[in-house]
């Protein structure tokens, strides 16, 4: 009775054949249980003990990638073990795709974003690297997928080369559009990986000076120094000269001063060994050279050269400061006066009877 039940056949199949489909899908999720239920389960604690991550990486991508793919994988093979009608089995190969490609574009876009995090921590750049790193990840995100929904519609049979072709004038239209899109979308490229300037930098552009905020796709955020916030596109900073001060180790400081035609040769001679022994007593200050530098209109100028060790502003600002205050203290004492405009006239007067 039993043998003549199972013979029934029923849409091309046998019971048998059912009964064994059924058997082997249930065979397939308990083993995938077992396997998540034993094996993966100490991966997992052995992973949250180790210092590295790409154990945890690991487990992370067989939880969510791996597993769902093996279910779908056991009923696949089990559920073509039987003879389909054509709509159902193109249905079922149609899933079938779409999941490998669901599948692939996230195990990618995982791959991709793990790589970023370990460059990312294995660097100095700190919060400014990861922002640039999130920007990038977004466009591999949207390259991967565009990626899979090409090959899922050429597989459905949609000519997708003829679709692109298609577009024609129209598809050209758009490219012309976004082309300045595209200028800034590189530019941002250029930014990243050869690095001019990153968040936090001072710079100065031109006319505009401040402090970088923030760093996108198309355009850059620089707050000015009196509040504002300044918004540059990419493509205008990479084609512009951008002097970047985050980056100077030491700031070279040139400045003159003038002192009166009336001192004296003995005096002059002083002047360069007075500034130098003053610089050389200023922490964090290295001097470079002082000279007699030229004849003025209405002073003997000097130039003097030194070096501040450190790029923060306020820092050279002081320095400067305690200079000045020295070398006026200086002159003082030793009788040399600072020069400013003035004008002489000389008068001769006639003699007369």
């Amino acid at each position: 009775m039993i043998e003549e039940i199972i013979e029934i056949t029923i849409l091309e199949n046998r019971i048998m054949d059912y009964i064994t489909v059924i058997v082997l899908f249930l065979t397939g999720i308990i083993a995938i249980k077992i396997f998540q239920h034993f094996l993966l389960r100490r991966l997992k604690k052995l992973a949250e003990k180790t210092a590295t991550t790409v154990d945890d990486f690991v487990v992370r991508i067989v939880e969510r990638i791996v597993l769902p793919l093996a279910y779908f994988g056991i009923f696949y093979l089990s559920v073509n073990t039987l003879i389909l009608q054509p709509l159902l089995a193109k249905i079922i190969n149609i899933i079938g795709v779409a999941v490998l490609a669901l599948s692939a574009a996230r195990l990618t876009t995982a791959l991709i974003a793990y790589g970023f995090d370990t460059y990312w921590s294995k660097s100095d750049k700190g919060v400014s690297l990861k922002r640039s790193l999130d920007g990038l990840l977004k466009i591999v995100r949207v390259v991967v997928w565009g990626v899979a929904v090409v090959f899922f519609l050429d597989n459905l049979g949609i000519k997708v080369s003829t679709v692109i072709a298609g577009l024609g004038i129209g598809g050209v239209a758009v490219a012309l559009a976004a082309q300045a899109i595209l200028g800034d979308l590189f530019s941002y490229f250029a930014i990243l990986f050869d690095r001019p300037f990153e968040i936090g930098d001072f710079i100065i552009i031109g006319d505009y000076l401040g402090t970088i905020e923030h760093i996108g796709i198309k355009t850059t955020r620089v707050r000015s120094l009196s509040g504002e916030q300044l918004v540059f596109a990419n493509k205008d900073l990479t084609n512009s000269r951008v002097r970047n001060y985050k980056r100077m180790g030491k700031r070279r400081v040139v400045f003159r001063l003038g002192v009166v035609y009336q001192t004296s040769l003995e005096q002059l001679k002083t002047i360069p060994g007075s500034i130098e022994g003053i610089i050389k007593n200023v922490k964090d200050a290295v001097f470079d050279r002082a000279h007699f530098f030229s004849y003025g209109d209405f002073s003997l100028i000097f130039e003097v050269v030194y070096y501040v060790m450190s790029r923060d502003y306020n820092k050279y600002m002081d320095i400067q400061q305690e200079i000045n205050f020295a070398i006026k203290k200086e002159f003082e004492a030793r009788g040399i006066e600072f020069a400013y405009p003035t004008q002489t006239l000389y008068l001769n007067k006639a003699a007369t009877e």
